[in-house]
């Protein structure tokens, strides 16, 4: 497969600049981080720049403009903070785009939906992630990150993480349980910090699938008799989300999508926000692609309230648990 396909898939910015993509049946061309619609791998073919994209016939994607200078300039910048070992300077970084910096940290964040030093964070939290899959210590991965003292880094891994650097490394224990409600199976799962899914489904091999895909190194095991009072709470949220749940939650995501489910969970039960208007709840007015993602990446279904969203016309969209569920739900909190 190739590399540049795995970007566009990833729609990753830091591929940005270093080539482009067509697609024949459109006939524009983009940069590999575009929110559109992913067209079938068929009919794309790659250039090495805009003009050799434009000689082949294509013209220029109305969404990302690739050919705008702007785009091109963030890319870079992306770049630079993904190879630096610590994060590149503010004035720095501006004075490279040749933008002043209230500008240029504007621009950036439109550009990617995160500030300059959310997007480095990110970028750290991925190296973490990374190097604590190899072979070695906790301290080597910490240095191979780009963390100059382990002191800064257990003052960020669990925020960063999600959980100790030796509980990922190792597979933190995750239990889970099973009830039934009026929209089907639900499954409840529980990390030592709180319930970590709650996902929705005709049956539970799905359900253990799904879970054990979204937490791929977890200790994944079914949970005992105590597990009772959790799934009965579970079920009866689903069955009157408007009444909302104190239950403890461990939720784990980027620090993007975390903002973006803080946001769901403001969101008044029995009300439904457009994800142009969820964009710029986050302040990120061009990101509603971006957010659409978020919610999809969402696993703690009816606690995390992604079903509140919907097109900008009122319409039901996508629902990861299926928009008959996103229906009855959205229903229950209007009665």
């Amino acid at each position: 497969m190739d590399a540049r396909w795995n970007a566009v898939v990833a729609r990753d910015a830091r591929a940005d600049g270093q080539f482009y993509y067509s697609v024949a049946t459109t006939g524009v061309y983009c940069r590999p981080s575009c929110g559109s619609r992913l067209p079938k791998p068929e009919n794309v073919a790659f250039h090495d720049s805009c003009e050799a994209a434009e000689r082949a016939g294509f013209r220029p994607c109305l969404r990302c403009r690739p050919n705008a200078p702007r785009a091109g300039l963030i890319a870079e910048i992306c770049r630079w903070i993904a190879e630096s070992e610590t994060m590149p300077d503010l004035p720095a970084m501006a004075a490279r785009t040749g933008l002043s910096v209230s500008r240029f940290h504007r621009v950036f964040r439109s550009a990617t939906g995160l500030t300059p030093r959310r997007y480095a964070a990110e970028e750290r939290a991925r190296r973490v992630r990374a190097e604590l899959t190899k072979p070695g210590t906790v301290t080597e991965a910490l240095y191979g990150a780009g963390y100059g003292s382990s002191g800064r880094f257990y003052e960020d891994a669990d925020r960063v993480l999600g959980m100790t650097p030796t509980e990922m490394r190792q597979g933190a224990a995750i239990h889970y349980g099973f009830g039934s409600c009026s929209l089907g199976t639900v499954l409840a799962a529980r990390s030592s910090r709180g319930v970590c899914a709650i996902l929705l489904g005709g049956g539970a091999a799905e359900l253990v699938a799904e879970l054990k895909a979204r937490f791929p190194r977890a200790d994944v095991a079914e949970g005992g008799p105590e597990f009772a009072g959790l799934v009965a709470a579970v079920v009866q949220l689903v069955e009157q989300p408007a009444r909302g749940t104190e239950l403890p939650l461990d939720i784990r995501g980027t620090a993007f999508q975390i903002r973006v489910w803080d946001a769901l969970r403001r969101i008044p039960p029995g009300t439904t926000v457009s994800y142009a208007e969820l964009a710029a709840m986050v302040e990120a007015p061009a990101g509603a692609r971006a957010v659409a993602r978020a919610c999809a990446a969402n696993a703690l279904a009816v606690a995390v309230p992604c079903h509140r969203v919907v097109r900008a016309d009122g319409g039901l969209s996508g629902y990861r648990w299926g928009v008959e569920r996103k229906r009855e739900l959205l229903e229950r909190e209007r009665r």
